[in-house]
C-alpha cells in the first residue's frame, strides 16, 4: 500500500510490484495542452525537424555539392551599419540599462512617425501603439487579452500558426480558413457559419502573405472590416511584410476609414529592415485593445532593451533609404526564381509581396518518383537537387522557396546561386 501511495506520487509501479523511478512525476504533472502524461512520448518527427535531417543527410552524401537553401525565412543580410552603429552606441550608454517595461516613449513616437508616414494612418503614440518583443511574441500574448473556454479564433492556412496555438492553449477554438489560389490566396469569409460567426473574437489575417506572397487588396480589407463590425470581433492584422510590397504602395488594414474600431496591428523590424534576431516590433491601432494587450504584456516581459530601441528609432528614421534597397533585392531574386520554375513546367507566379515564391509540387518526374504531397516533393528536391524548401499540405499540396537564400558575395554570387537553382532543375521533367 505505502509503495503504491508513493508510486502515485513520485514514481511508477513496475509489473513486480516494485517501485520505478525512471518516470518522473512531473510526466503526469505536464498540463493537457502540451499532452499530458504523453508529453514527449510522441514520436512524430514534425516537417522542419525533417528538413533539417535531410539536409544534414544530403550534404553528407555529396559533401562537395553546395545546399542552395531556400527554407530560411528570415533576411540574409545584418541590419544596415549606420542602425548597427547607433546600437553600437546606445549599448554604451548608462541610461539604457533599466528595464524599458511597454516600451520608451521615443520608439513609439518613431514608430507612429513611420506608419504616418509610409501608411498614411495617425496613430496616437500615447494610447494606441506599444512595442513587444517581436511579431511572434505579441501573437502568443493576444489571445489572453480575448480568449476564454469555448471561444474561438480564426485562422487562415496555410500560416504562421503562433496565435492559433496560443488560442488553443486557453481553451478556445482555432476555425481554419483555406487560402486558395481560385481566390487569390484570401479567405473566404463568407464561409464561416453563423455559429462560428457567434463564438469567433479574433481574426487573423496576414499580407503580404506568408507563405503564398499574395497581397491584400483594398476592397478585401474594406470587406473584412465590414465582417468584423458586423459580427462584433477583432481583426489581427500581421503586417510584418508589408514593406516588402512588389505591387504597388504599401498598405496598412488601419489607413482605411473607420478601420481602428474593430482592428489592430503588427509592424516588425524584421524583414524591412533586416533586424530579425533584434526582436522588436509594435502593435497598433484600437486604443482599447492596445491597452489589454499593453497590460498582459507588462505581466510578462520587462521590456526590449533601450539600446535595440533607439538604434530601431534611426532605422525606422531613415526607411526611405532602408527598405526600397531590401525590398528591390528580393524583387529580383523572386523574378529570377518565377522565370526559372515557370520554364521547366512550374506554374508559378511572381508574388506581390513578401520573400516567398509558393508553387504547387509536381505529382511525378517522367520514369522517376512520385510525391502524393508537397512534403514528399520537397524532401526529394533536398536528397537529390541539394534544394532546400519548405512544404505545405494544409490547403493542396505546395513548396516555398525564399529568396532568403544566401549570398554574401553580392549580385553575381546571387547570380550564381540562381543559375545553379534553374540549372539543378532543368535536368528534370515534372508531370502535374
Amino acid at each position: 500500500m505505502e509503495k503504491a501511495i508513493f508510486a502515485a506520487k513520485f514514481g511508477a509501479l513496475t509489473k513486480n510490484g516494485d517501485i520505478d523511478m525512471r518516470e518522473s512525476f512531473l510526466q503526469r504533472n505536464f498540463a493537457e495542452r502540451l499532452g499530458g502524461s504523453n508529453f514527449g512520448k510522441d514520436t512524430t518527427i514534425y516537417k522542419f525537424e525533417k528538413i533539417k535531417r535531410a539536409k544534414r543527410a544530403a550534404q553528407a552524401a555529396s559533401p562537395g555539392v553546395k545546399l542552395i537553401d531556400m527554407g530560411v525565412g528570415e533576411p540574409d543580410e545584418a541590419a544596415f551599419p549606420e542602425v548597427i552603429e547607433a546600437l553600437r552606441r546606445e549599448a554604451g550608454n548608462w541610461e539604457n540599462r533599466t528595464y524599458t517595461d511597454n516600451g520608451i516613449a521615443e520608439f513609439t513616437r518613431a514608430a507612429a512617425e513611420y506608419m504616418r508616414e509610409l501608411y498614411c494612418v495617425d496613430i496616437d503614440p500615447e494610447t494606441e501603439i506599444v512595442h513587444a518583443i517581436g511579431s511572434k511574441s505579441a501573437l502568443s500574448l493576444l489571445p489572453a487579452c480575448f480568449i476564454n473556454p469555448g471561444d474561438a479564433g480564426i485562422m487562415t492556412i496555410p500560416g504562421y500558426p503562433v496565435m492559433g496555438t496560443w488560442t488553443k492553449y486557453f481553451g478556445g477554438e482555432v476555425i481554419n480558413l483555406p487560402l486558395l489560389a481560385e481566390n487569390n490566396f484570401l479567405p473566404a469569409l463568407e464561409s464561416l457559419t453563423p455559429e462560428q460567426r457567434r463564438r469567433a473574437k479574433l481574426l487573423y489575417l496576414n499580407y503580404p502573405n506568408n507563405p503564398t506572397g499574395a497581397s491584400a487588396t483594398v476592397e478585401f480589407f474594406a470587406g473584412a472590416l465590414d465582417f468584423a463590425r458586423k459580427n462584433q470581433l477583432l481583426i489581427v492584422s500581421d503586417a510584418a511584410y508589408a514593406p516588402l510590397n512588389f505591387s504597388g504602395k504599401p498598405l496598412s488594414i488601419l489607413s482605411l476609414p473607420g478601420a481602428k474600431e474593430v482592428a489592430i496591428e503588427l509592424h516588425s523590424m524584421s524583414k524591412g529592415f533586416n533586424m530579425t534576431g533584434w526582436r522588436l516590433s509594435w502593435v497598433c491601432g484600437n486604443s482599447l485593445a492596445v491597452k489589454a494587450f499593453a497590460h498582459v504584456k507588462d505581466n510578462a516581459d520587462s521590456g526590449q532593451f533601450a539600446a535595440i530601441q533607439k538604434a530601431a528609432i534611426a532605422a525606422l528614421a531613415n526607411q526611405a533609404a532602408i527598405t526600397p534597397k531590401i525590398c528591390a533585392k528580393y524583387e529580383r531574386r523572386l523574378q529570377s526564381m518565377t522565370a526559372a520554375l515557370r520554364k521547366i513546367g512550374f506554374a508559378a507566379e511572381m508574388p506581390q509581396g513578401s520573400f516567398y515564391l509558393y508553387v504547387k509540387a509536381p505529382k511525378e518526374i517522367v520514369n522517376g518518383a512520385s510525391f502524393a504531397t508537397g512534403e514528399d516533393f520537397s524532401q526529394w528536391l533536398i536528397r537529390e537537387k541539394l534544394i532546400s524548401s519548405v512544404p505545405w499540405d494544409d490547403a493542396g499540396h505546395y513548396v516555398r522557396f525564399s529568396a532568403t537564400f544566401v549570398a554574401r558575395g553580392g549580385i553575381e554570387e546571387e547570380k550564381a546561386v540562381l543559375n545553379e537553382f534553374a540549372e539543378r532543375l532543368s535536368k528534370v521533367k515534372f508531370i502535374w
